[in-house]
């Protein structure tokens, strides 16, 4: 299926994006896939984003929710694929968070985000960041200065996009659904020109919304 962005329904109080599978324009393409499989998508040259829609299980989605964000992973760090497993383990353990089957979800997700991140784009080390965020950080849109990211929000609203023309912010913004991962072209993406596809974190400051977000 294929609509204008103009048409695409936004619902930004349960952190959910209502999609088509894609969505097209003169210069540009947002891929929407169902599996993790169909993100290959990410390497056309047309394709500006792809956001691989998907929902955590209700039973680790409510643990996540129920957490004390005191318990949650943080860090950042840059490693090989191989070593991301025992540091991911690891920064559960400095955060005291509890063993479990939801606790091992969590950190098996990140493994596997992570191994297919690096196989998409062919990446022998990765960044490895898991922050917790209360305030409004990266709260401007913006394109990072790098050459691609993933970004899964696992607790909290979603990353925000839109298009941006000229100097102005994009009129519409769209939210991500929580646990879907987006996959992000940053201004080191050898494909000219820019799509003119921005984003930046959700603004929560004041709400007492409290966001686990991994970046890769």
């Amino acid at each position: 299926l294929s609509r204008p962005i103009s048409d695409l329904a936004s619902s930004r109080g349960c952190g959910m994006t209502l999609v088509q599978n894609s969505i097209k324009g003169a210069t540009m393409d947002v891929g929407i896939v169902d599996d993790p499989a169909s993100l290959k998508r990410f390497l056309r040259p047309e394709c500006a984003v792809a956001i691989w829609r998907r929902q955590t299980p209700k039973n680790i989605q409510t643990w996540l929710n129920g957490l004390d964000p005191e318990l949650f992973p943080q860090g950042r760090v840059i490693l090989p694929l191989q070593t991301i497993a025992p540091t991911v383990s690891h920064l559960c353990d400095m955060s005291s968070l509890p063993e479990g089957p939801e606790r091992d979800w969590l950190q098996k997700d990140i493994v596997s985000l992570a191994t297919m991140f690096s196989g998409l784009i062919d990446a022998r080390f990765l960044r490895l960041r898991l922050d917790v965020v209360t305030t409004n950080a990266c709260r401007k849109f913006h394109i990072d200065a790098i050459t691609s990211r993933l970004v899964c929000t696992y607790r909290g609203t979603g990353t925000q996009y839109g298009i941006m023309t000229g100097s102005n912010e994009p009129s519409r913004v769209f939210t991500v659904q929580t646990g879907s991962p987006i996959l992000l072209r940053g201004t080191l993406w050898p494909a000219k020109p820019h799509s003119g596809l921005v984003h930046r974190s959700p603004p929560i400051e004041g709400t007492g919304e409290t966001r686990l977000v991994l970046v890769l």
